[in-house]
């Protein structure tokens, strides 16, 4: 085992020759490849031991490598028995049985498209997709530094890796480093909107529902309220 961590030891350190670890975009493509190296190690207990001797090294988050890590040990022999088992101390995982994979998901791809395609999509997503409603509080501040960042004229990808914040990063490594295949950028963007709008409208639909129950409404309100639900199931009909 010593020598096999000896060995993966010497391939960081000439790697680590090859990045400047205080430039946050060197960092991020440096455990990208780091990560290649230790999942391609057979022990488990071995790779969990160098991710901490790695991570304390190299100041590198834990959680961000385990999530690479598992990422390409999963994507390699889909053997989910191999994965790294270690929970991960992050604070916002509290908030995430409260949030679909499906929400989940789509935040993640929303941020990925948008970060590595702005000048195609950044400013059709901007119009329609607001900060609320982002439910994952780290991709609402990655969400919410991109509006910051968007009139500044420089490229947005390089503003945010370039961000020294380790929880910033580790966040936003997790959403780099996510890989989708989609056959236009265009038709994902506008499924994207349309998703958004449907929900949203859904969402209004419901809650107007609710109120209609309220017997203590006037008649006015009542009014008021099934003129608004009928606007909402037309938009509704609208939407693809």
């Amino acid at each position: 085992m010593d020598n096999a961590i000896s060995m993966v030891e010497f391939k960081v350190k000439v790697l680590k020759n090859e990045y400047n670890l205080e430039v946050a975009g060197d960092k991020i493509r440096f455990l990208k490849e780091v990560s290649k190296l230790i999942s391609k190690v057979d022990s488990k207990i071995e790779r969990e031991i160098y991710i901490d001797k790695i991570s304390k090294q190299y100041d590198i988050s834990k959680e961000a490598i385990f999530g690479e890590v598992n990422k390409l040990l999963y994507k390699s022999n889909k053997d989910t028995n191999n994965l790294l088992s270690r929970p991960l101390p992050n604070k916002q995982n509290k908030e995430l049985p409260k949030i679909s994979n499906v929400e989940i998901e789509r935040e993640k791809m929303i941020l990925y498209f948008l970060i590595k395609n702005y000048e195609e999509i950044g400013e059709k997503i901007i119009s329609k997709v607001k900060i609320e409603d982002f439910k994952v509080e780290k991709y609402k501040n990655i969400y919410n530094k991109i509006l910051e960042l968007k009139n500044n004229g420089n490229n947005i990808y390089n503003e945010l890796t370039n961000i020294e914040d380790q929880e910033f990063q580790s966040s936003l490594g997790e959403i780099l480093f996510s890989e989708y295949e989609i056959n236009s950028v265009e038709k994902f963007t506008e499924d994207i909107i349309n998703n958004y709008e449907k929900s949203k409208l859904n969402s209004r639909k419901s809650e107007i529902l609710k109120l209609l129950g309220d017997t203590s409404l006037s008649k006015e309100e009542m009014i008021n309220l099934e003129n608004e639900l009928n606007d909402v199931i037309k938009e509704l009909a609208k939407v693809k």
